[in-house]
């Protein structure tokens, strides 16, 4: 399993990188590579074609509905619409909150009927239930955040009896769900939006990287990646805050990179 990181900017697009956007790729059985997004946040549609063509995407999988990690669905929705080549698949498979339609078809202010269904097939996630879609089982986990429904999402990828697992926070706070998310997970895209000292007032909406590090700690992970940062944070900064809570190896996302997520 690979993990390519598209937008990594936390709350709005920056200048070197888009919003919340991450492309999970991994081989079956037969050979053939499959790929999913987590997210598709402002600017990462744009970003995305950088690294493939738009009718490769497998499925996507929603944290929540806030524009940084969602709203560039809504153009994603015009090139599977309007493209006057044609889109050559079925509606692209989508999982997400219950009111991820709605939300969607506001932005474009029309109704649901047909809405955007022609453009993807819409699930509502089932708290803790499998999903299983090509080489991979894709589990969401409700977090604690500001937004109907927010979920921290972990992805499973099985091949020749090998397993590789990936957590990805989207935001939250720190909270039982979460952990329970990232436990035991090979490699934890951990989002690390607020400082210590300056965001300590506020609560229930992200991570420092001190509260990074110990969740990933509590949930015994093998690799810590922080992630959404904005353009205000020093990465640096949530690094060394991070290895005061966890003892692992930690990096900070890069945008455009490609990491591998082999088993631990």
């Amino acid at each position: 399993m690979e993990l390519t990181i598209i937008g990594c900017s936390g709350s709005f697009a920056g200048p070197d990188s888009a919003a919340s956007c991450y492309l999970v790729s991994g081989e079956d059985e037969a050979g053939r590579t499959w790929r999913i997004l987590l997210d598709l946040g402002s600017g990462g549609l744009g970003a995305i074609q950088r690294h493939l063509s738009l009718p490769q995407i497998d499925g996507i999988f929603v944290s929540h509905l806030h524009p940084d990690h969602c709203i560039d669905l809504a153009g994603l929705h015009i090139a599977v619409r309007w493209d006057p080549r044609g889109w050559p698949g079925p509606p692209i498979p989508l999982w997400g909150p219950a009111d991820t339609h709605p939300y969607l078809a506001r932005t474009h202010g029309i109704g649901l009927e047909p809405g955007l269904t022609g453009s993807f097939g819409f699930h509502p996630w089932a708290p803790g239930e499998p999903v299983r879609l090509g080489p991979f089982t894709v589990q969401a986990f409700p977090v604690l955040h500001p937004a109907p429904e927010p979920y921290a999402i972990r992805v499973t990828h099985e091949l020749a009896g090998r397993r590789s697992v990936l957590a990805y926070s989207g935001d939250s706070d720190a909270c039982p769900g979460l952990v329970e998310a990232a436990r035991e997970a090979d490699f934890f895209l951990c989002e690390a939006a607020f400082q210590e000292g300056r965001d300590d007032a506020i609560r229930g909406v992200h991570l420092t990287g001190v509260r990074a590090g110990r969740v990933a700690a509590e949930a015994d992970v093998g690799h810590l990646m922080l992630t959404h940062l904005p353009v205000w944070n020093d990465p640096e900064v949530a690094r060394a805050e991070a290895s005061r809570t966890y003892a692992g190896p930690i990096c900070v996302a890069e945008d455009s990179r490609t990491y591998a997520i082999p088993p631990r």
